[in-house]
């Protein structure tokens, strides 16, 4: 099933389960005994200070995941709004992170089993039983995992009610002697333990990732995930609470199966099978959905090319990343391998887990700033964090990750920041060259914007170069006024119903067309940013888009042919002409390369546009080629289409107005030549003309109906009659008066 044909399915308790549900996992059972060696009874607070971090992030994706047509989770919005080299350490952090966590899950699931049974014994044994599950998981996320979705949805319903049970029932035997040491190791302590049991709060970036198949999602996302992060934050801290209070602290931190051993206290052998069922479920439920984020992160950045194209491959007959799974799994079993060595592994594993995503976090504040300040055609979020709290929101959620980075013990800092830089090297030796998104951090930096800045989009592959070399020389030719940006664009149409779920098969083919513009603009030697957008209407999009982008020109394809009914060019070619407030430059290809260039000048408002992009075209063939600009005039002293005096020749008046017309397009009389073609009309005399000429540039005619413009009827002849490229040329309606003759 394509991701479009994804129903919004998932309503309030669905989103709730998938949130909340992952977060009450596996950490559960195996953080409080880590937790109390850490912080004592006050490990609470460490549960609730992650737990205020978790929830900043959440509020900065609930924003992200209802403004992002195309759900992606926090790779994504970091990838679009920063850019490949912040997406690919985001990337590389969160497929990290994800298989330390996992590697956690199934530590602690070989030692609720073997600690449990009392002929079990021995780390080897844990090690070993930690692999055997990995090899399940990943034996069912290789096959898939729809069939095995529902039994795990009661699976968690059991592992949560058996949680609540425990909560509840534990709260009367607490006791109170057990809290008066509260905070043994004082706030560092606190801190430092907060960055460990961060780990425990990954699951509400579930919510962001199946953001498509969410009802209601304006609403109900933002709502399940701040509730889902509140509701676990609460009940974690009464846990630790319990726990700490029913055993003291100094034995809890010793224990390898903390919440067994306090359930035994009040609830007997009965307690200890329920809470070992429920530990077994929650490990195998949690690795499972770390193993899933994880190969997806995987097979992302293998699509977005961070990664090698090998891991972007989908199973024949599964239909599952089978490739970017198995790496993943085979990753992940060294890490619990390395428990074999490190006695500590589990803290370890956890610390590194909640590293890498305290750094992912904090770039995904940066990210919504990012997107806010560039304000993208595509980004319109239905939920946005109130003006009260931004930016207060993004601000604090940074510092507040880079506080709790800080305080975490020197050898996690250690691996975590090898992490990152890992991610960092691995952009620039590799996936620089490969990566096709530019990110909007530079449109989102304060400072008046003085770039040149030509809007090419991309639609057809076989004129991706013609256009792409156009723009090379327009850019060229404004170069000397300050820097110069040309941007390849991509709009993906989708219908107002599933804006949010695209099929992979059309991402992949806007993807493709991008990294072929990349490619090109990488063999004419041009610097090129790429944009993929999604809206419902493609001329309004590319419309946003110029002005997002204040964009000074606009160069598009067009097929050649004038319209026989409502249209000129087209739905989407006339909305642009009539309504983009920038330069607009429709080009049709008929041969490559291009060396002759014409202008045919007269006195249409767009002639001196026709004859500056004539100019800069020229240009193709080399620096100093000039293009050639023909007046047609009747045989009678009268230009074809105007008038001119008696008293003057037809050659004279001709040249006149092609002088004029080069003024005002502020070419100097060297920098052109000039034809007077007399005796005929406008559409044979340019045809033949243009027989022997590469590219003939037109300007649009100042007329209201498109339909009835002349030059498309002449363009569609030289089209139909000659092999010449054809070009027409509107100015924007800021230069539209600027251009024209004061005379006229």
């Amino acid at each position: 099933m394509s991701e479009s044909q994804l129903d919004r399915t998932l309503g309030f308790t669905e989103a709730m389960a998938l949130g909340g549900g992952t977060m009450i996992g596996a950490g559960i059972f195996i953080l409080p005994a880590i937790a109390a060696e850490g912080a004592g009874p006050a490990s609470s607070i460490s549960f609730g200070i992650a737990g205020l971090v978790a929830l900043l992030a959440a509020l900065s994706l609930a924003e992200l995941a209802t403004g992002m047509p195309i759900s992606g989770g926090s790779y994504h919005y970091v990838n679009r709004g920063l850019g490949s080299f912040f997406g690919s350490i985001v990337g590389w952090g969160m497929w990290t992170g994800l298989m330390f966590a996992s590697a956690f899950y199934m530590v602690g699931f070989g030692q609720y089993i073997v600690e449990s049974v009392p002929f079990l014994d021995g780390r080897a044994l844990i090690v070993l039983v930690g692999l055997l599950g990995l090899g399940l998981i990943v034996g069912v996320n290789y096959y898939g995992t729809e069939e095995s979705s529902g039994a795990q949805n009661i699976m968690i319903g059991t592992e949560f009610v058996i949680v609540l049970i425990y909560t509840g029932v534990g709260l009367f035997f607490i006791e109170t002697a057990n809290l008066v040491d509260f905070a043994p190791t004082g706030p560092s302590g606190i801190v430092a333990t907060t960055g460990v049991v961060f780990v425990t709060f990954l699951g509400f970036e579930i919510i962001a990732t199946v953001a498509g198949e969410v009802k209601e999602p304006g609403k109900l996302i933002p709502l399940t995930m701040v509730l889902s992060v509140v509701g676990v934050t609460i009940l974690y801290m009464i846990i630790m609470i319990v726990s700490t209070g029913i055993i003291p602290y100094q034995e809890l931190g010793g224990s390898l199966v903390p919440v067994a051993d306090v359930a035994i206290v009040f609830a007997g052998s009965i307690g200890v099978v329920a809470i070992v069922f429920a530990a077994v479920i929650a490990a195998i439920s949690s690795s499972n959905s770390s193993i899933l984020a994880a190969s997806r992160v995987l097979f992302a950045m293998g699509r977005d090319n961070l990664m090698s194209d090998w891991l972007n491959e989908t199973h024949d007959r599964f239909n599952t990343p089978h490739r970017a799974v198995v790496a993943t799994g085979a990753v992940t079993a060294g890490l619990i391998g390395i428990g074999l060595e490190v006695e500590a592994i589990v803290a370890l594993l956890a610390e590194v887990a909640s590293f890498s995503f305290l750094v992912t976090y904090a770039l995904v504040h940066v990210a919504l700033v990012t997107f806010r300040r560039a304000d993208p055609p595509e980004y319109d979020p239905d939920f946005e964090i109130p003006e009260v709290l931004y930016p207060i929101v993004p601000v604090l959620g940074v510092l507040a990750s880079v506080f709790v980075i800080t305080q975490m013990a020197q050898i996690v800092q250690f691996v975590g920041a090898g992490i990152t830089g890992l991610g960092g090297v691995w952009y620039f030796v590799y996936a620089r060259t490969n990566a096709v998104e530019e990110g909007l951090l530079s449109d989102a930096l304060p400072g008046e914007d003085s770039t040149y800045t030509v809007v090419v989009p991309i639609v057809n592959p076989n004129t991706q170069q013609g256009l792409l070399e156009l723009a090379a020389a327009n850019a060229s030719a404004n170069a000397g006024d300050g820097p110069v940006e040309i941007i390849a664009l991509n709009v993906l149409q989708v219908a107002d119903d599933t804006r949010q779920n695209v099929e992979v098969e059309r991402l992949d083919h806007q993807r493709e067309l991008l990294e072929a513009s990349r490619s090109i603009a990488e063999r004419i030697d041009i610097s090129l940013q790429t944009r993929a957008v999604v809206g419902q209407n493609v001329s309004e999009t590319i419309l946003e888009v110029l002005e997002s982008e204040e964009a000074d020109h606009a160069l598009l394809g067009w097929r050649g042919s004038f319209g026989r009914g409502e249209y000129a060019f087209g739905p989407n070619l006339d909305a642009l002409l009539t309504d983009a407030p920038v330069d607009v430059t429709l080009a049709n290809f008929r041969e490559q390369p291009i060396d002759e260039v014409v202008a045919l000048t007269g006195e249409g408002p767009n002639a001196p546009t026709a004859v500056r992009r004539a100019a800069e075209f020229a240009t193709l063939s080399g620096e100093n080629v000039r293009p050639t600009l023909i007046n047609v005039q009747s045989a009678n002293g009268g230009e074809s289409g105007g008038s001119i005096n008696a008293s003057d020749t037809a050659v004279e008046r001709g040249e006149e107005i092609i002088a004029r017309v080069a003024r005002q397009a502020d070419l100097e009389p060297t920098e052109y030549d000039t034809v007077v073609l007399v005796g005929e009309t406008v559409e044979s005399a340019v045809t033949r003309a243009t027989n022997q000429r590469d590219l003939v540039c037109l300007g649009l005619s100042d007329r209201s109906d498109l339909r009835r413009d002349r030059s498309g009827s002449i363009a569609e002849r030289i089209h139909d009659q000659t092999s010449c490229n054809v070009a027409i040329a509107k100015s924007g309606r800021k230069e539209l008066e600027k251009d024209r003759d004061p005379s006229e």
